[in-house]
């Protein structure tokens, strides 16, 4: 008996094999890199950048002097820039606009300073250590979730109708963002880093101070810089209430007697400082942490 023949016959309806059975990719065209606009992540050439950051600016005025132009818009719900523009020089030269606006910075400087110096160590210990994420997440999560506005009248009971109550205002909308805020950058200090320093010798609060702390400080900056707007936000609330001073104050009183120019003035104002105060922080973030 053949070799062939103790094989047995091959059966004649085998299957094809796997590999045989796919089909054939498609063709496609040779991919062209994108240009640096489009590509993901990509830097930006110098003019390109310097290009988009005036568009972004001055395409909003050029549609705001259209309609101004068209007159699509009555003047007292829209004023033209031309106006509003007037309309804070008039702020500046009697004084109420200085007198306003240092009364609203002292206000946050006060409150968000406060809510920083409470946040930041509660958040390095949070993303530091179990237990204290265990004991101040839950809680934390929770406060986060309700509007800090609502306790204005609650503020007003228990502190009157002085400073304390805005101060206290901006601190609680603010306190608990940044706490966890901050906990997330500290989780992403590499596991590496602290494995390290521990076998070179580190004792755990040298660890904090020189591994943790300077390589969060970038993330913390970040953090303070998002949540500075909303100090913004809540200061404007705060100064709704039982104000003397304050740019929310002289919104108020604008918006009685329909002066919208001066309404916008000020928001300019306001952004015109957030946006300042965002770059010097930004600024102090590349200078900090060059290496990220």
């Amino acid at each position: 008996m053949t070799a062939a023949t103790a094989a047995g016959p091959k059966p004649s309806g085998a299957q094809p094999s796997v590999r045989a059975s796919w089909r054939p990719l498609p063709r496609r065209r040779t991919v062209r890199p994108p240009r640096a606009v489009f590509a993901i992540r990509a830097p930006l050439p110098p003019a390109a950048r310097t290009a988009l950051v005036a568009l972004s600016v001055l395409l909003p005025l050029a549609v705001w002097l259209g309609l101004g132009a068209a007159g699509v818009v009555d003047p007292r719900y829209l004023p033209p820039p031309d106006k509003v523009w007037h309309a804070g020089l008039d702020l500046a030269a009697s004084g109420q606009l200085w007198t306003d606006l240092w009364a609203t910075l002292q206000r946050i400087l006060y409150g968000f300073g406060l809510a920083v110096l409470v946040s930041v160590p509660l958040g390095i210990a949070m993303g530091s250590f179990s237990a204290a994420n265990a004991l101040l997440e839950p809680l934390s999560g929770l406060l986060r979730y309700l509007p800090a506005a609502a306790f204005t009248p609650l503020l007003l009971i228990w502190l009157g109708i002085g400073e304390n109550p805005k101060i206290a205002l901006i601190f609680l909308g603010t306190v608990f963002f940044n706490m966890l805020m901050t906990a997330d950058v500290v989780r992403l200090v590499p596991r590496d880093f602290i494995d390290v320093a521990y076998t070179l010798g580190a004792r755990r609060g040298e660890v904090l101070r020189k591994v943790i702390v300077p390589h969060s400080l970038p993330g913390l900056l970040d953090a303070v810089r998002v949540n500075f707007a909303a100090a913004w936000n809540l200061v404007v609330v705060a100064e709704l209430v039982n104000s003397e001073t304050g740019l929310g104050k002289r919104i108020l009183l604008a918006q009685r007697f329909t002066q919208t120019d001066k309404i916008f003035a000020i928001l300019v104002v306001i952004a015109v400082v957030g946006v300042a105060t965002d770059v010097l922080l930004r600024l102090a973030r590349n200078r900090i942490g060059r290496w990220v």
